[in-house]
């Protein structure tokens, strides 16, 4: 049975005049009346029919970057690369030109968000979709995704993800470019230890997202191939787990979690030599904390970073940190989605991460 403007109207509790306007996006709605009017659009799978569904047909020029935080430069980098390669002849349209209007969706790290951007993009029959960044590990939201990207994929929408990995049900995918975190940061931790480094702080991301599990997890099996268990000397080997949690502080990628992580690890353990932070912006919050009680990096503690971005080389001393390529990445991605570049064997591709010694990092003294 065809579902009508009035079913998704009786589903959302709204009258169908609201669902039109929420539709055509040309009154102002609230943003719970909207979010409750697109998951009834999304759970009826409701399509536009006659007049309508051709205005909609004809917004397929259209393709939606999602980002976490567009003010982040990691997220920035890739959506700038991804736009370059948006438009321009050999995307497959068949149209003079096949130019395509990028449009960036900052979701600010809500799952919600990110749901409600992909059933816009949906609504407004995107030719393609690029999801940049890690993915939030909560089950019912990896299921939402997986059914809410093969909707997509059923109506021609082409999907990439870009620095994330696949679902556990990924088959609506055309490409998967994974960054390698988890090397990325066994080679980070290698270093450190390489310089004799023993008890090294961890200032990570948030718990739930797959990039912050990756690069602890990358930490921590340098520590173990070390035969470092981070317990302090003397103390019990059965305290070992107790200990590397003791010296991992999570937080938002940002500055101030970075400065305030750092106070943190501080105060627990004021014996630690070297801290890794989750990303360089997050290693800029940790280096002022490090100032801010009176010690010197490196020669005091070392401080490292991940990403590479533009300004880890200028900081003072410049941030040792582990290069992804945002932009090779971004780019990449962009021409997958426009069908101007063949998707990697299976579909997936992991992107190598590679170590940048600076002046950030020594061996630690005495």
């Amino acid at each position: 049975m065809t579902v009508t403007l009035a079913d998704v109207a009786a589903r959302a509790r709204v009258s169908p005049a609201t669902v039109s306007r929420v539709l055509n996006g040309n009154y102002p709605v609230a943003a719970s009346t909207r979010e409750r009017v697109l998951r009834a659009v999304d759970d009826l799978d409701y399509v536009l029919n006659g007049p309508a569904s051709s205005l909609a047909a004809a917004t397929s020029d259209l393709v939606g970057i999602l980002v976490n935080d567009i003010a982040d430069p990691f997220f920035g980098i890739m959506a700038g690369a991804a736009q370059t390669q948006i438009g321009g002849p050999g995307d497959g349209s068949g149209r003079a030109g096949g130019e395509k209007l990028a449009v960036i969706c900052n979701t600010g790290g809500s799952p919600e968000r990110e749901l409600t951007y992909l059933t816009l993009l949906q609504r407004q029959r995107a030719a393609a979709v690029v999801l940049t960044g890690g993915a939030v590990e909560n089950p019912a939201h990896q299921a939402a995704m997986s059914a809410k990207l093969a909707k997509l994929a059923d109506a021609g929408t082409r999907i990439v993800f870009c620095g994330r990995p696949p679902l556990p049900e990924g088959d609506a995918l055309v490409a998967a470019l994974t960054f390698d975190n988890r090397g990325g940061g066994r080679r980070l931790a290698e270093h450190l230890v390489s310089l004799g480094h023993r008890r090294i702080g961890y200032v990570a991301g948030p718990p739930e997202r797959t990039t912050t599990r990756h690069r602890l997890e990358g930490h921590r099996e340098a520590l173990r191939a070390a035969g470092l268990d981070a317990a302090p000397a003397g103390a019990d080997r059965d305290r070992s787990s107790d200990d590397q949690e003791r010296l991992t502080v999570h937080g938002p990628y940002d500055r101030r979690s970075g400065y305030e992580a750092t106070l943190e690890l501080l105060r627990r353990a004021p014996d630690v030599t070297a801290i890794v932070a989750a990303n360089d912006t997050v290693a800029l919050g940790a280096c002022a904390a490090v100032r801010d009680q009176g010690m010197r990096i490196p020669q005091d503690i070392s401080v490292a970073g991940f990403d590479d971005l533009p300004f880890s080389v200028d900081a003072v001393p410049a941030l040792t940190t582990v290069r992804l390529p945002l932009f090779e990445a971004g780019a990449r991605a962009g021409r997958l989605a426009m069908g101007k570049e063949n998707p990697p064997p299976g579909g997936i591709a992991t992107i190598a991460a590679e170590l940048m010694i600076r002046g950030s990092t020594a061996a630690p003294r005495g």
